[in-house]
């Protein structure tokens, strides 16, 4: 990667002038300009946001600051984005695993879900993810998933970034009696932090096989009309895909299309079974994906093509998944497995390479949410959302290529800081805005309520 030098930066003050905080870091890893590293760098924060990119002698000079912060062996990247999540059901983690997705999702999931979820139960789970998804990076995320109020609540409180992708089923469920009243509920959340700077709102129709047409058209004339983004589970399997064109003639994303769905405000959510004439829809519209690949391992549901998808200039962002699907939250991990999966899928050791493994983990997912003139890359102007992640342990060295070790050697475990809007959540692993026992705390209470141990 090409060095940083004193031209990339903005000309020395003899005047020094005042900032919130100065990051001095080992390396720094900025994602625009592309394959670009900064050696021995500093940042500047100040009112939340980067003023200055700049050699860390230049940085002591020229600013003074309230804090500073000294990272040793440390990389800082762009906070990490996580474009689909399930947050509360953090709550099920490990609670069926082993089963495909709809023995999983009918048998299991669906009837939980039926007891337990209440707000109470979102609020419980999304703090436990929360705690789990900054201890290992992500600054900001996409959560779908019933009650979202509780969830936006909890994140406005934690200080995290997220993008409230609120859930819309035909049917009764335990938050809304069906499509209309789904959407009408949505609207009204999103009235109430249209003007909050961390929170934002979006339609999220749950799949093809909940939501039907007259409720999909709505979708669509609301998206456009307000500007709102829109995701849904897509091609998750290829079953749904060859039951959706004996039904109907289509397949699932041509439906959407003919609807008015597809666009560059459209997030399609797995995408595991693609032909070349869903890629050609995909680059017509503008539309993103949402690649979640280790929960499309684990409950079998196929292999998304990035190196194809990628060629065809798709952008394609990283998901987890929920944890009841995953087990884990570590966008990190998660990227690992992409980067590893799309060489293996395609047969190409040089597909999908490390710098363009962290893009999709951050720039692109920020693109795919929307907000990529805000956060997404370390940009003078955009948001302090920020991630350190230690380079020093023992099966980390020799350390010929800091972002390579970043890629392919680094998890969630490694991350020591992080910083949103400029606030630092995560200090030396330490969680400064959620109370890491009461967490733990309350997802044991969980546990036993579910296990019938207590009511």
């Amino acid at each position: 990667m090409a060095t940083a030098n004193n031209s990339d930066f903005t000309e020395k003050s003899n005047n020094k002038q005042a900032v919130d905080a100065l990051i001095h870091a080992r390396w720094i890893i900025p994602v625009v300009p592309e394959r670009r590293l900064y050696e021995n760098c500093s940042l500047a924060i100040k009112g939340g946001l980067i003023a200055a990119i700049l050699p860390t002698a230049e940085a002591r000079n020229r600013f003074r600051a309230r804090e500073e912060h000294q990272l040793d062996n440390q990389i800082l990247i762009p906070g990490l984005i996580n474009t689909h999540n399930h947050a509360a059901m953090s709550l099920l983690r490990g609670f069926a695993d082993d089963q495909p997705l709809m023995t999983w999702l009918q048998k299991h999931i669906w009837p939980a879900e039926q007891q337990w979820v209440s707000p109470e139960f979102v609020a419980d789970g999304t703090r436990l993810a929360m705690a789990e998804m900054l201890r290992s990076g992500t600054t900001t995320f996409s959560d779908q998933y019933f009650f979202p109020e509780a969830t936006a609540a909890a994140a406005r409180e934690a200080g995290m970034r997220v993008q409230i992708a609120f859930p819309i089923i035909d049917f009764p469920n335990a938050w809304s009696r069906n499509g209309d009243d789904a959407i009408e509920k949505g609207l009204a959340l999103r009235d109430d932090y249209r003007s909050h700077s961390r929170i934002g709102l979006a339609f999220a129709p749950h799949a093809p096989y909940t939501v039907g047409d007259e409720t999909l058209k709505k979708i669509a004339i609301y998206a456009n009309e307000l500007q709102m983004p829109v995701q849904m589970h897509l091609h998750e399997t290829a079953g749904e895909v060859a039951k959706a064109f004996a039904d109907t003639g289509q397949r699932p994303i041509q439906r959407l299309h003919s609807l008015g769905l597809l666009s560059p405000q459209m997030l399609c959510v797995h995408m595991t079974a693609v032909d070349d004439s869903d890629i050609a829809l995909l680059q017509k519209t503008g539309a993103h994906i949402a690649h979640c690949p280790r929960s499309n391992l684990k409950l079998a549901s196929g292999f998304t093509p990035i190196a194809k998808l990628l060629d065809a200039g798709i952008n394609v962002a990283i998901g987890t998944d929920g944890a009841a699907s995953n087990n884990g939250l570590d966008i990190l991990l998660e990227t690992n497995t992409a980067a590893l999966l799309a060489k293996a899928i395609s047969g190409d050791a040089s597909a999908l390479p490390a710098h363009q493994a962290l893009a999709m983990a951050t720039l692109n997912g920020a693109r795919a949410l929307g907000i990529d003139d805000a956060t997404g890359s370390i940009e003078v102007g955009k948001a302090a959302d920020l991630c350190a992640i230690d380079l020093s342990e023992l099966e980390q060295q020799p350390l010929h290529d800091p972002l390579s070790q970043l890629i392919y050697t680094a998890n969630g475990h490694h991350v020591r800081n992080v910083w949103v809007a400029g606030k630092l959540l995560l200090q030396d692993r330490r969680l400064m805005t959620l109370n890491e026992e009461e967490v733990r705390q309350r997802a044991g209470v969980w546990r036993d309520r579910i296990a019938g141990r207590t009511q």
